[in-house]
C-alpha cells in the first residue's frame, strides 16, 4: 500500500519508445511543443480576362478581352462567331485613309410629336450619349489602298439601325458624293427597318434611297453592299437589296419580317438556317458569304475589278 502511494509517473527513456505518439521528443512536455503556424492560402493569379474590359460571345459564351476582339476584328477566338462591330469602327477598320464625313449637318427632328413609353427627342438622346453618335447611319470617303471610295456603315446600338430621315438624307448624300467624283459606293447594312417614330417621313426614305442607287447605276458607279447581322424591314426592301454585288458575313440574319412573324402568318415552323446569310446564299439572295478576315481583300478585288483600277494585290 505504501510502495503503491510512493510510485511516481515515469517518462519512457528516447531510447525505449523512441518519439511520442504525438510527435513530440522524450522530455518535451505538451504545454511547450512546437505550434503549428496558420498556412497562408495562396490566391491565384488573376489573368487577363479578369482584370481587363472583356465581352462575352452571344454564341459560346466564352469570355474574351476587348483587346484581343479588336485584333480579332470583333470575331470570337473560341467558336469564330462574326460579333457585332460599331459603324465608325466598320469604316475605320475598312479604309486606309479617311478623307472626310459627310452628313454631319443633318439633325432629326419630331415631325409627328411621337410619343410611346417614352418621346422621340428623349430616346434620341439616350441613343446619342450610348453611342457617341448623331444619327444610325455614318459616312465616311477615302482611300482603300489605291481605290477612292465613298463608305456608309449602319449603327445597330443607334435605336436598331433605324432609318429616319437624316439617315436617308445621309445616304443620299453619300450616293450624290460617288456621283459626283465617280468613285464606289459601299454600304454595311445593319438595321431593323424604317423608324416608326417619322411614320410616312421615314418610309418615304426606301423610295429615295432606292432612286439615288438608280442613278449610280445609270451612271455605271459600281454600289456594293455588305450584309451584317441583323437586316430587316425597310432597309431589305429597298437599299440593301439592290446593289450590284451582295456580300454577307456568316450566319448574319436578313429578311423583311422577322422568323416569329411569318411563322404566326403561314402556321408553320420555320427551322435553322432559315433568314441566315448561308440559306440566302443557296436561294440566290446573296452572291457571297465572306469570312471578315477575307472581307476588306473581297471588297477591294471586286471594287477594282469593276472600276477597272488596276489591282495592286495582283
Amino acid at each position: 500500500m505504501a510502495n503503491n502511494m510512493t510510485d511516481t509517473i515515469t517518462t519512457p527513456s528516447t531510447a525505449d519508445s523512441g518519439a511520442e505518439p504525438n510527435g513530440n521528443t522524450a522530455g518535451q512536455s505538451w504545454f511547450n511543443r512546437p505550434i503549428p503556424g496558420i498556412k497562408q492560402q495562396l490566391t491565384a493569379q488573376l489573368t487577363a480576362v479578369e482584370t481587363e474590359p472583356s465581352t462575352k460571345c452571344s454564341s459560346c459564351h466564352a469570355v474574351t478581352t476587348n483587346t484581343a476582339l479588336i485584333f480579332n476584328c470583333y470575331v470570337c477566338p473560341h467558336c469564330d462567331f462574326h460579333l457585332p462591330m460599331s459603324a465608325r469602327e466598320r469604316l475605320n477598320w475598312l479604309l486606309d485613309q479617311v478623307d472626310g464625313e459627310l452628313g454631319q449637318e443633318f439633325t432629326a427632328k419630331d415631325p409627328l410629336s411621337f410619343v410611346d413609353s417614352k418621346p422621340y427627342p428623349q430616346r434620341m438622346t439616350e441613343a446619342q450619349e450610348k453611342t457617341g453618335e448623331t444619327e444610325a447611319l455614318i459616312v465616311m470617303h477615302g482611300k482603300l489602298r489605291n481605290l477612292d471610295v465613298v463608305t456608309c456603315a449602319f449603327d445597330f446600338r443607334f435605336m436598331g439601325g433605324s432609318m429616319g430621315s437624316v439617315v436617308g438624307d445621309r445616304f443620299v448624300q453619300a450616293a450624290e458624293k460617288a456621283l459626283e467624283d465617280k468613285v464606289p459606293l459601299v454600304c454595311f447594312a445593319a438595321s431593323g427597318g424604317a423608324r416608326m417614330q417619322e411614320g410616312l417621313l421615314s418610309l418615304m426614305q426606301m423610295a429615295r434611297t432606292a432612286a439615288a442607287i438608280e442613278r449610280l447605276k445609270m451612271a455605271g458607279i459600281p454600289y456594293l453592299v455588305v450584309l451584317t447581322n441583323p437586316v430587316y424591314g425597310g432597309v431589305t426592301a429597298s437599299l440593301a437589296m439592290i446593289g450590284d454585288i451582295h456580300l454577307a458575313e456568316p450566319k448574319a440574319m436578313i429578311g423583311f419580317a422577322g422568323k416569329r412573324v411569318i411563322e404566326q402568318t403561314v402556321r408553320e415552323t420555320l427551322e435553322e438556317p432559315f433568314q441566315r446569310a448561308e440559306f440566302l446564299l443557296e436561294h440566290g439572295v446573296v452572291d457571297e458569304v465572306v469570312h471578315r478576315h477575307q472581307l476588306i481583300d473581297t471588297i477591294y478585288r471586286l471594287l477594282a475589278k469593276l472600276s477597272g483600277v488596276p489591282n495592286v494585290d495582283a
